[in-house]
């Protein structure tokens, strides 16, 4: 039994009291939530940057926290070396995230699986190393940058959690948005049936090599955007924060919500982020309750707690509107 839908006029009142209760939020909870929800928001939106390159094309992608230091590095650099304001340096971030994924994965891009796999790890780690060994002098080596200057936007300075808050989760609500109209367009159509059989989509025209590189730079820029954020909500930036492990939390993210869902990797942004500092008086008990819900999920629920639905294409329009081919004149007496 299909269950009912909702109507369109209950729909919105939904949405708009959600807006609502999401807009009265920081001022019902105190600085630490709200700052939880700001590292939610955060996780939210690297993990959807990511779920382009892993749930929609497929590819196994562990490298993610290298664009997202490109992107932090270089707002600290340009705010503490060229005093360059935060948020002028934010499209700068994403676009040199975005060069350097196309840097990287172009000479990668024809592996698969664990091959994959195993090179993004490799790129992560060198991007790690390189920040500790302070390249070129700018980096600051293993201490990091200390960021002075907040992100200030028409004269208003954002350093609060609450400032905060409704800045990343805007750009959570424009991310939902582009990544939703994007997975039902052409591109997105494409991806997934790249992932579905990349060797099938390459048989039926599609340019599978164009398809992933464009996947894998734009789920750098957009990790380089928020990149530039992380850094001035923390003041500072390290190596530490970029680290190996770092892309494992957003891969979990990823495959616990659902690869290819948008409520799939918000829900997962929220397990992960969320559920371990309510739960804090078990913290001892924190990576073993992690482990063993992961391979619980990966035994009954691969798919994801929110899989993505299928596809469906009404054809019903198209049927009978094309004319009859040569076969069907050639039957007609003469």
């Amino acid at each position: 039994m299909i269950p009912p839908r909702l109507p369109k006029s209950a729909l919105r009142a939904a949405m708009v009291m959600a807006g609502a209760g999401m807009l009265a939020l920081p001022h019902l909870l105190g600085p630490y939530w709200t700052n939880l929800l700001n590292d939610m928001g955060i996780y939210a939106i690297l993990g959807l940057s990511l779920n382009i390159i892993l749930g929609h094309c497929g590819l196994f992608h562990m490298g993610h926290a290298a664009f997202y230091a490109v992107g932090a590095y270089t707002a600290a650099i340009l705010s503490t070396r060229f005093s360059v304001p935060i948020l002028w340096s934010m499209p700068l971030s994403g676009c040199l995230a975005g060069l350097f994924a196309l840097a990287v994965a172009r000479p990668i891009i024809h592996l698969r699986g664990d091959y994959l796999l195993v090179v993004t790890i490799g790129i992560v780690e060198i991007v790690r190393i390189a920040l500790v060994n302070n390249i070129f002098g700018l980096t600051g080596g293993s201490n990091g940058l200390l960021i002075t200057e907040p992100i200030s936007i028409f004269g208003y300075e954002i350093f609060r959690p609450a400032h905060f808050y409704y800045l990343i989760w805007s750009m959570a609500a424009l991310t939902i948005l582009l990544f939703y109209m994007l997975q039902n367009s052409r591109f997105g159509r494409a991806l997934n049936y790249i992932k579905q059989d990349d060797l099938a989509a390459e048989g039926s025209g599609i340019n599978t090599a164009h398809y992933k590189l464009a996947a894998f730079v734009l789920g750098a820029v957009w990790a380089g955007l928020i990149g530039a954020v992380f850094a001035a909500k923390i003041e500072t930036v390290s190596p530490q924060s970029f680290s190996f492990s770092e892309s494992v939390l957003y891969f979990a993210i990823v495959i616990l919500g659902g690869a290819g869902s948008i409520p799939g990797v918000l829900l997962g942004a929220f397990l992960i982020t969320g559920l371990p500092e309510i739960f804090r008086e078990w913290q001892h008990y924190r990576l073993f309750l992690f482990g063993a819900a992961m391979v619980i999920m990966m035994i009954f629920r691969p798919q994801g707690l929110i899989p993505p639905g299928r596809r469906h294409y009404n054809v019903w329009p198209y049927l009978g509107s094309f004319p009859r081919g040569v076969a069907s004149r050639n039957r007609e007496p003469r």
